[in-house]
């Protein structure tokens, strides 16, 4: 046996670790036993390959230093070829002696101890077959064994042994013999007992696409507006089961087939598998060819034009992705996502509760307001009225500057719905309350500290909003002024708007001019079915005098509306009555085109420049409305408006009042515009700050877009989605996006430039239904939208590149799809019109040949067309005074 053989012997042996004693004792046997069990080891070897080392193998790691005190250095007194070194058992216990812990031998101390023999059999490892460049035989028998291997059994000993060879056999098939069984499964088998009963079910021609005629439900005796057909069981349905034997052939009907193919040729191939090299003699000569320097010659100044080329600029440069910036952060033109910059919630007084309505403030940079309500219906809010007088109602004035504890509390009698800044002075509040009244707040005594909370009345230090700051205990604001509960709304506030500074309406809604220069209006919608216009003025003559016995005002609580409190009256009281069915909608949302649009959209895009200061101290009890004698009329202002009911109709009227011609009493117009289009309350109708004709409503499972004086219908309407939406905003920024909330705490950001039919993409912001949604602009380059959700948390969001930065000519661009949309709802109503919508086109329908024309006809006709070109060819040659060529007519 050689060297190479006697290395690789350990492997042979290396699966017998606890039996290997066993197996040593029996090697005196046979020879054909002996090869077995060589054959044996080989296979127990290649599993303990796989598996890890065997008991008896003791991997361990010898150092240089090592190696030369045993002489046992690697390659040199030990090789592949001959791995083994003994060592005595004594001088590796005394090099542990003399090293301890230092020796390379001490992970293996107590197998060395333990060890019954006088030397150790040490093997050198050079492959790393198990992990370690050396290691040791832990028992004698498996030294022998690997010192001594097995002789293998001869080849005549082989031949020797009988062996039985297994020689296949064809297979033989003998012929089906019938025993009667398919004549069973015929008799079993279900034939049908009679013939089957065919229907023809035709419709007359020219009733083909004519229209579908539905009848009319009224909504409001469903709940939810539409209705469900529920499958109930039928008692008079009776189906009688008879049992019966079936047989079932187990084996399928073998069926002969073929099937004709296409045959290919055969074709002769080769493949080259090594590469053809010229001598070289011949590489000599073809480089010392004419042909190879002409070659040279031609090509090298473009040769070196391209290394120089390659020396200047990159040319493993993407140009594609270099036409765009890599701007992986946040705020880069590769990010589209909104991210969370701020989270509002007040834990003592908000808890449980749902955020109604959330507003900006105009002047203060960081500052939101928030108003809360319970979330309760009205069954229990009438049963928990008691508990629910304990809890106050508030509205929460949050700071960038402070995300822990609001800068004000506004309080309320009673759960605040909806709420808004006066454009003309920002510290002046109008809210509207669940019971109908309406609420006045005045923070004008706060105005330095909020300032001075954001940095922005210091003018020492810059104007950083979102700088931290120590805040107290938030200050309790009273109200002012409520609105009289005899004579203001039944039921809840749903929607609030300030009058533009510009002009003011009279008792029968006429527009005026407004000489005040300030926002003295306000007009209001409310579920009880009615619209109301207010004025913040005192409508007593300028001498009256105010009643003594008027109850003061609280400590702390300014005089500036003391004339409104409890004896405040809408000036106007309108109504939306319904054509169709009669009685009067209840519209919970409204939109104004004169409305005075605060987030100033145009300015806050540009430069950011300092803002004018707003006179102060303006006396709202000594301003007075104007007499209508000596006011100027406002022909060019609108008074239509569109409102959004409970019922999902979307209305286009007139708040002018008409006099009746029976009472002569002043009474609303009816609506000129009634749609029914969302399947669910209508939650939000809002114009659009860039294009002021064009209204967003949502409601239900879908939106809808509007244009002012189309009458057919949206120009612009989604498909039902999956989830209800529950509140949505227009972008202040771009002209063509919108944001929607839904009711599982996602945000849909639609994009009328990249996608018309789906949302460009879905955030999630809450885990609870998203209930409003207010944009605000804080520079050119930050942008910010605050989400109030259903469990009292608001959410403030930044806008990334995407979303804030308009494309160019991108309102021209909307403006000129929605004109296109208009065209396309004109056509399809022209269509209607006419009866040819669901019919074929004109030139759909299939052509009528002409009548066939006789030899006369066609020579007449040709001689009629013949002179008629000769008259206009004088007249022509006439006209330039050229002679006809001769021969000519």
């Amino acid at each position: 046996m050689s060297a190479k053989e006697v290395s690789r012997s350990p492997s042979r042996g290396s699966r017998g670790s606890p039996k290997r004693p066993k197996s040593i004792e029996k090697k005196s046997g046979g020879t054909k036993r002996k090869g077995r069990q060589s054959a044996k080891k080989r296979e127990d070897s290649a599993a303990a390959s796989t598996v890890g080392h065997p008991d008896y193998i003791a991997p361990l790691v010898l150092t240089s230093k090592t190696q030369e005190i045993f002489q046992c250095r690697a390659n040199e007194d030990v090789t592949q070829e001959k791995p083994f070194k003994l060592l005595k058992k004594d001088d590796v216990l005394g090099d542990l002696r003399a090293r301890a812990a230092v020796s390379d031998f001490h992970p293996l101390k107590s197998v060395i101890a333990e060890y019954p023999g006088e030397e150790l059999l040490l093997v050198f490892d050079g492959e790393f077959k198990y992990g370690q460049n050396f290691y040791l035989v832990s028992t004698e028998e498996a030294k022998d064994l690997i010192l001594h291997p097995p002789e293998a059994a001869t080849d005549e000993e082989e031949k020797d042994e009988d062996v039985e060879e297994y020689v296949p056999q064809p297979l033989v098939v003998r012929p089906w013999v019938s025993l009667g069984s398919e004549v069973e499964i015929e008799d079993e088998t279900l034939k049908p007992a009679r013939a089957q009963i065919k229907f023809v079910i035709s419709r007359v021609h020219r009733e083909f696409g004519s229209q579908v005629t539905f009848s009319d439900s009224n909504a409001s005796e469903v709940r939810d507006g539409y209705m469900e057909c529920v499958s109930y069981p039928d008692t008079q349905l009776r189906i009688a089961y008879r049992e019966r034997d079936s047989g079932v052939q187990a084996v399928p009907v073998l069926q002969d087939k073929s099937t004709q193919t296409k045959w290919t040729y055969p074709r002769n191939s080769c493949t080259q598998y090594e590469p053809r090299t010229f001598s070289e003699e011949e590489t000599e000569s073809r480089l010392s060819s004419k042909a190879v320097k002409e070659f040279i010659n031609s090509v090298s100044v473009r040769l070196e034009m391209a290394l120089q080329q390659n020396e200047i600029m990159n040319a493993f440069w993407d140009d594609w992705r270099a036409l765009c910036e890599d701007e992986s952060a946040f705020g880069g033109k590769s990010d589209c996502h909104l991210k969370e910059f701020q989270s509002f919630t007040e834990h003592h007084f908000c808890k449980n509760k749902s955020v109604s309505c959330v507003n900006w403030h105009p002047t203060v940079p960081g500052l939101v307001a928030v108003s809360v309500t319970e979330r309760l219906s009205f069954e229990d809010r009438v049963n928990l009225s008691s508990k629910l007088v304990l809890k106050p109602s508030l509205i929460l004035l949050w700071s960038f500057a402070d995300p822990i504890h609001p800068q004000l509390m506004l309080q309320s009698p009673e759960d605040v719905s909806c709420f808004q800044f006066s454009p003309s002075d920002p510290n002046i509040i109008v809210g509207g309350c669940i019971n109908g009244q309406v609420v006045v707040w005045d923070i004008s005594a706060y105005e330095e500290k909020l300032a001075a909370k954001t940095n922005a009345g210091s003018s020492s230090s810059p104007q950083n909003p979102l700088e931290p700051t120590v805040s107290g205990e938030p200050p309790l604001v009273r109200f002012c002024a409520l609105s009289s509960i005899e004579h203001g709304h039944r039921g809840a506030v749903t929607d609030i708007h300030w009058l533009p500074d510009h002009f003011e309406v009279t008792r029968t809604g006429s527009p005026y001019e407004n000489r005040s220069g300030f926002c003295v209006q306000l007009v209001t919608c409310s579920t009880e079915c009615s619209v109301m216009f207010w004025d913040i003025r005192s409508q007593k003559p300028p001498g009256q005098k105010i009643e003594k016995n008027q109850p003061e005002k609280p400590q702390g609580v300014p005089d500036t509306f003391r004339h409104l409190d409890l004896v405040w009256r809408p000036l106007i009281k309108a109504t939306i009555p319904r054509i169709a069915i009669g009685g009067e909608s209840s519209p919970l949302r409204i939109s104004l085109r004169e409305e005075d649009f605060h987030s100033r959209t145009a300015d806050k895009l540009q430069i950011p420049a300092k803002e004018p200061k707003i006179e102060r101290g303006v006396d709202y009890g000594k301003l007075r409305a104007s007499s209508a004698k000596h006011a100027k009329i406002r022909d060019d202002i609108n008074t239509n408006y569109f409102a959004g009911t409970e019922d999902g109709e979307v209305i286009y009227t007139d708040w002018k009042m008409e006099r009746d011609g029976d009472t002569g009493k002043l009474i609303s117009m009816k609506p000129s515009q009634t749609c029914v289009m969302h399947d669910g309350v209508v939650h939000t109708v809002q114009r659009s700050p860039f294009l002021k004709d064009i209204v967003l409503t949502v409601g239900g499972w879908s939106f809808a877009i509007w244009r002012e004086g189309v009458t057919g219908g949206p120009i612009l309407q989604s498909r039902c989605s999956r989830r209800r939406y529950t509140a949505a905003h227009w972008s202040p920024a771009r002209a063509g996006l919108f944001f929607i909330g839904r009711e599982d705490g996602n945000v849909d950001i639609w994009d009328l430039l990249e996608k018309t039919h789906e949302a460009s993409q879905t955030q999630n912001v809450s885990g609870a239904a998203i209930t409003s949604i207010t944009p605000w602009i804080a520079s050119a380059k930050q942008h910010f939208v605050a989400l109030g959700d259903d469990c009292g948390t608001l959410h403030i969001l930044e806008m990334p590149w995407t979303l804030r930065q308009p494309s160019a000519n991108e309102v021209s661009t909307v403006q000129n799809y929605f004109d296109r949309e208009v065209k396309h709802l004109e056509y399809s109503e022209r269509r209607k019109k006419d009866g040819t919508l669901g019919k074929r086109e004109p030139h759909m329908m299939p052509e009528i040949p002409p009548p066939v024309k006789s030899a006369e006809q066609s020579e007449e006709e040709f001689v009629r067309e013949y002179e008629s070109y000769a008259t206009f060819e004088q007249t022509v040659l006439s006209a330039l005074n050229t002679e006809p060529e001769p021969g000519r007519v």
